[in-house]
């Protein structure tokens, strides 16, 4: 789904009710666990630590992305996340899930905070 929400009130009501639950559960998983980094609404959730953005996500057409801009922390996950589940593909920094029911927020929030601790360069 193409976005210009700019607030979260306004892209709640853009997603599809049955995605806005898992959407919110995003949100509420990056700000509990992103301490430290800016929340911004920019087509999707973005958070930004020094001024760049290094977590999003986004309700698409066919999934629910999530992009980590860290690719050493994505590949770290990317086993625990891909193979137990079908319905679950990754890019570079792109982990699409095909439904909510797809999305482990265990395996996400354990890749958030790795990705808090870490300083690696972006992709």
């Amino acid at each position: 789904m193409t976005s210009k929400a700019r607030d979260a009130k306004t892209y709640f009501a853009e997603v599809p009710a049955d995605r806005r639950g898992a959407i919110k559960k995003l949100r509420a998983l990056c700000r509990k666990t992103l301490t430290g980094y800016t929340e911004c609404v920019e087509g999707g959730f973005c958070y930004k630590r020094d001024g760049v953005i290094e977590v999003g996500f986004v309700s698409q057409k066919q999934s629910i992305n999530v992009y980590v801009n860290q690719k050493g922390v994505v590949d770290e996950f990317r086993e625990a996340l891909v193979l137990p589940r079908s319905g679950v593909s990754m890019g570079k920094s792109c982990i699409r899930f095909s439904s909510p029911d797809k999305i482990d927020f265990a395996v996400l929030e354990r890749l958030l905070r790795k990705n808090m601790a870490s300083k690696a360069a972006h992709c």
